[in-house]
C-alpha cells in the first residue's frame, strides 16, 4: 500500500492537548495527507494541527456526525482512516485497521476497544452501556460486533461514496455500521488498544443522553433492514399494555367492579398489538424480495465491470 493511497481523517472540537503530536505521529509514519475537519474550536486545535502539518478544514454545521460526512464528500484517496482527536488510539496501530482493507477482505473496519483498554479508560457506566448498544445492535441487524461505538476506522473509497449519513451527532459511527449493513458491505472487527484521557482533555460524550440517542438511531434505521425488529417492539408494547389492563379489569370485575371504558381499551390495545405482529411479517416479506433483487442487481453491475 502505497501511503499517499490513504488520508487520515481526525474530526476534532477542542482537542488542542493532543491533536498536534497525532498529526507528527502519523508524519513520521509516512501519511502526508491528514486532514484534520474541526467543529469551531475555541482553543488552539486549528493552530497546532497546521503547525504540526495537516490540513484543517472547518467544518460547515456542527457534531461529529456533519463533520465526517462533509469530509467524506471533500476525499479522494483509495484508503480512509478515521481517528478521534482526543489521543486514545494509538497511531502505530493503523497498520492494523489498513491491512484487511488492503487485502480486499473488508470494506470497512472497525478497532475494538474492549480488546486492549487501559485502566481508566471506561467507566463502569461507559462498559454498561457500550454492552447494551452492541446487543441491541445485534438483535436488529443480526450482525453481533463488539464495539459499535469505536472511533478508530478505516473505510475504502467505494464505501464513503456509497453510504448515506443523516445523523449530526455521535450517533455517527452507528450510522456508518448501519449503512455497511445494509449495502451488504464487508465489515471486520480488529483489536486496538484504548488508553485513558490526557490530563485536561475532557468527553464530549454524555452517556445518558448519547447513549440514549444512539438506541433511538439503531432503532428507527432498523425500520427499512429489520422490519421485524422495528414494528414488533411497538406491537410488543400495546400487546403488553392491553394485557396489564385487561388483568387489572378481570381482578376488578370478580370483585363486582366493572370498568367498560378500560374494558375496551384493553381489547382495542391487544388488537392493536396483533396487528403490528402481522404487519411485521407482511414488512419483513417485503423486506426480503427487496434485499434478494439488489444482490443480483449487485451481482450483474460486477459481471458487466468484469468484462
Amino acid at each position: 500500500m502505497k501511503k499517499e493511497d490513504v488520508c487520515i481523517l481526525i474530526p476534532t472540537l477542542n482537542e488542542g492537548k493532543t491533536i498536534g503530536g497525532l498529526v507528527r505521529e502519523f508524519k513520521s509514519m509516512g501519511f502526508s495527507d491528514i486532514l484534520v475537519i474541526d467543529g469551531h474550536s475555541t482553543d488552539d486545535t486549528v493552530k497546532n494541527a497546521e503547525n504540526a502539518g495537516a490540513k484543517v478544514v472547518i467544518q460547515s454545521g456542527k457534531g461529529k456526525g456533519q463533520a465526517v460526512s462533509q469530509a467524506f464528500q471533500l476525499i479522494m484517496n483509495k484508503y480512509v482512516v478515521m481517528i478521534d482527536g482526543d489521543g486514545t488510539y494509538l497511531p502505530e496501530e493503523v497498520s492494523k485497521i489498513l491491512e484487511p482493507i488492503e487485502k480486499g477482505i473488508a470494506d470497512h473496519v472497525i478497532g475494538n476497544r474492549f480488546a486492549n483498554y487501559q485502566k481508566g479508560a471506561f467507566t463502569r457506566l461507559n462498559l454498561f452501556g457500550n454492552w447494551i448498544l452492541n446487543r441491541i445492535f445485534g438483535f436488529a441487524y443480526g450482525i453481533w460486533l463488539e464495539d459499535i461505538l469505536s472511533g478508530y476506522r478505516g473505510f475504502n473509497y467505494d464505501m464513503i461514496k456509497e453510504i448515506e449519513l443523516n445523523r449530526t451527532g455521535f450517533e455517527i459511527e452507528t450510522e456508518i455500521t448501519v449503512e455497511c449493513v445494509k449495502k451488504d458491505m464487508r465489515i471486520i472487527e480488529v483489536p486496538i488498544t484504548y488508553l485513558s484521557r490526557t490530563r485536561g482533555a475532557f468527553t464530549k460524550l454524555r452517556p445518558l443522553r448519547d447513549g440514549f440517542k444512539i438506541a433511538s438511531t439503531i432503532y428507527l434505521l432498523a425500520r427499512m433492514h429489520n422490519p421485524l425488529f422495528y414494528f414488533n417492539i411497538i406491537g410488543g408494547v400495546f400487546f403488553a399494555s392491553g394485557v396489564l389492563i385487561g388483568i387489572y379489569v378481570v381482578d376488578e370485575w370478580f370483585k363486582n367492579i366493572t370498568h367498560i371504558p378500560m374494558t375496551i381499551l384493553a381489547t382495542l390495545l391487544i388488537v392493536v398489538g396483533i396487528q403490528m405482529f402481522i404487519f411485521a411479517i407482511l414488512s419483513d416479506l417485503i423486506v426480503s424480495v427487496h434485499k434478494e433483487n439488489m444482490h443480483m442487481i449487485r451481482r450483474v453491475l460486477k459481471e458487466k465491470e468484469k468484462l
